[in-house]
């Protein structure tokens, strides 16, 4: 599923992490490695002197200095890039040229001009480039050299969208010989204004949790069909809280000890609403795990 992985570096811890990770998956997967640092255009304008300039392509430089020798120790060929340009465009542009299957960002690095990555580049990439992205979040490894995906999460709303995580789950889990959760939030909030009406808020509540179990059940069915031996545990979770599906989300993982959650997305057709503030923005903010987001295109 992964042969080719692009991995975004800017010099921050969170960066480095995130390169360990897709190191590993690349292992794992026997995938290629690109790995890529951006010196931000905006950044270059803002320089008044050579040295300053110089300063910042030395810091790309040393960016992916770090992440090669990462890789030199798990005995690992990579290839690395230094370029220039609007890093959003460029890290898009390198996965399209390099038929990458992955790309994997940090979730809170910085960029040239010391903006957060988070709420930036990765949810930019996240909007624009219909490849597989892995966001490992800022989480210490405590001396820890091995990734452990022992559970592995996929969300479900029943849609098309979420289907499309269902193939990476597989694989993932296979590769990790990990237990699959499938997880579907009934978001109690959302359709409160149907059920207070007309005395009907026990029918509909339950006919919700159908729905979702019939969409966990849907996705449970489908993994098992591909690989018997695969262990599925589904789960329907009610939320009526302000942050709703996504805290549902969130709970769960905590409650269950999930190492690795994979999520759909929207694809090109509906760019209008733009990731950030949707569900998978706010799991990917709110959880200490990495989040594997696949847009649906087409």
């Amino acid at each position: 599923m992964y042969d080719s992985i692009v991995i975004a570096v800017d010099g921050s811890d969170e960066a480095r992490r995130a390169a360990q990770y897709g190191l590993r998956l690349a292992q794992v997967f026997d995938a290629t490695v690109d790995v890529l640092s951006v010196v931000e255009r905006k950044a270059l304008w803002l320089t008044e002197t050579p040295d300053e300039k110089t300063q910042l392509r030395e810091q790309g430089e040393n960016a992916l200095t770090e992440v090669g020798e990462i890789a030199s120790e798990l005995g690992y060929p990579i290839s690395t890039e230094l370029t220039e340009g609007k890093p959003t465009v460029q890290i898009s542009e390198n996965a399209d040229e390099q038929d990458s299957d992955l790309i994997v960002l940090g979730r809170q690095g910085l960029t040239g001009l010391g903006r957060r990555l988070l709420g930036g580049v990765t949810e930019q990439v996240l909007s624009r480039s219909d490849v597989p992205v892995l966001v490992v979040p800022d989480i210490d490894h405590k001396g820890k050299t091995e990734i452990d995906y022992s559970r592995v999460l996929i969300t479900t709303d029943g849609s098309k969208n979420a289907e499309v995580a269902i193939p990476h789950g597989i694989e993932i889990t296979r590769r990790y010989d990990s237990n699959v959760h499938v997880l579907n939030v009934v978001d109690l909030q959302a359709a409160g204004g149907v059920f207070n009406a007309g005395g009907l808020e026990k029918e509909f509540i339950e006919r919700l949790d159908a729905r979702g179990q019939e969409a966990v059940d849907s996705v449970a069915d489908k993994i098992e069909e591909s690989d018997s031996d695969l262990t599925v545990k589904t789960a329907v979770k009610q939320m009526a809280s302000f942050e709703r599906t996504a805290a549902g989300v969130c709970e769960y993982v905590e409650e269950n000890k999930i190492d690795f959650i994979i999520m759909g997305s929207h694809g090109r057709s509906n760019l209008e609403r733009q990731l950030l503030g949707s569900v998978a923005s706010t799991v990917l903010r709110t959880v200490d795990v990495p989040v594997l987001v696949i847009k649906r295109t087409g």
